[in-house]
């Protein structure tokens, strides 16, 4: 299968980035190298893009892709929460600036085999790397109902999560639930008539919650945006994109939190606590796509890029 994926908010991206030609930027989510050809695009010679990807597929697609650019190019498989890792074993201290485009790539959604999207049937698995052991075929046959719940209702936001978690008990008692399509199917089941009709498909919430368990995606995160915000150079700036708030709402915290670390109280006319920002917002809320990129790519419609600087 060809790896196809629209970038999303890529000019916004490339803008913010503020590229030196000589740097040396990482793209943490590489995928089919999209926002990394901009990178390549803007670096000389002298320049360096980092790609970094759990899923095999992926950095074949982009090396392919980007070999036409004459900037340096290391392309990494691994998790990019390692960041601090990945840097150490390529002799590097710090970058001037990182890319992580969050969530599932169009070609993971569109690969049947892979199991991300609910359109289509498949084996359970939701895995962003193949090489993992751990699939969605353990957390829907092995989690105790009580736990499925939790998955369900955390990570998907999903106001029937305890009625899903039970269909999905009751069913497996029978035989193990092996596909995507079963799995929607009884989604489909535990969720009233009445609230299918409207919003988006019923199993969306649900097969978001399991693909983050699976990954554990937000535990990442977390741990990835501040280790970047680590690495940056002085005025070197890292750009994240969400797809939802459950992410948004980490990456958002962490930036605020860096920019405003002072711990003393609000009244006090000074601060005493010591704690200096090591970071400035360079956008304050967040930048979403523009009507006519959401014409030529629906998927964009619920992306937001917020943007730090470093500062020493």
């Amino acid at each position: 299968m060809i790896f196809k994926h629209t970038s999303v908010l890529y000019d916004a991206c490339m803008e913010h980035l503020n590229i030196d030609p000589k740097g040396i930027y990482v793209d943490g989510t590489l995928g089919g190298g999209g926002h990394a050809s901009g990178i390549c695009g803007a670096l000389s010679a002298e320049g360096t893009l980092i790609g970094i990807d759990r899923d095999s597929d992926a950095l074949r697609a982009a090396e392919e892709r980007l070999a036409p650019y004459s900037c340096k190019k290391l392309f990494v498989q691994s998790n990019y929460a390692d960041i601090k890792d990945v840097l150490d074993q390529l002799g590097i201290n710090e970058i001037n600036g990182a890319l992580l485009d969050l969530g599932v790539s169009s070609f993971q959604l569109d690969n049947q085999e892979r199991g991300f999207s609910y359109m289509k049937d498949a084996p359970l698995d939701m895995r962003m790397s193949q090489d993992d052991s751990f699939s969605a075929y353990q957390v829907i046959n092995t989690y105790k109902e009580k736990e499925l719940t939790e998955v369900i209702k955390k990570y998907g936001e999903e106001k029937w999560a305890s009625r899903i978690s039970r269909f999905i008990a009751d069913s497996r008692r029978e035989k193990p639930i092996e596909t995507t399509g079963e799995l929607v199917e009884i989604i489909k089941a535990a969720i009233p008539a009445s609230a299918r009709r409207s919003g988006p498909h019923p199993a969306k919430r649900t097969f978001q919650a399991i693909r983050i368990e699976v990954n554990d995606e937000l535990g990442q995160l977390a741990r990835a945006v501040s280790e970047f915000c680590d690495v940056l150079a002085d005025q070197g700036r890292l750009c994240i994109i969400t797809f939802h708030s459950l992410e948004d709402r980490i990456v958002k915290d962490i930036f605020n939190k860096r920019a405003n670390p002072c711990t003393c109280p609000k009244e006090f006319p000074v601060c005493i606590c010591g704690k200096k920002a090591d970071i400035k917002k360079v956008t304050g809320k967040p930048i979403v796509p523009t009507d006519e990129e959401l014409e030529k790519n629906p998927r964009a419609r619920s992306a937001k890029l917020r943007v730090i600087e470093k500062k020493r």
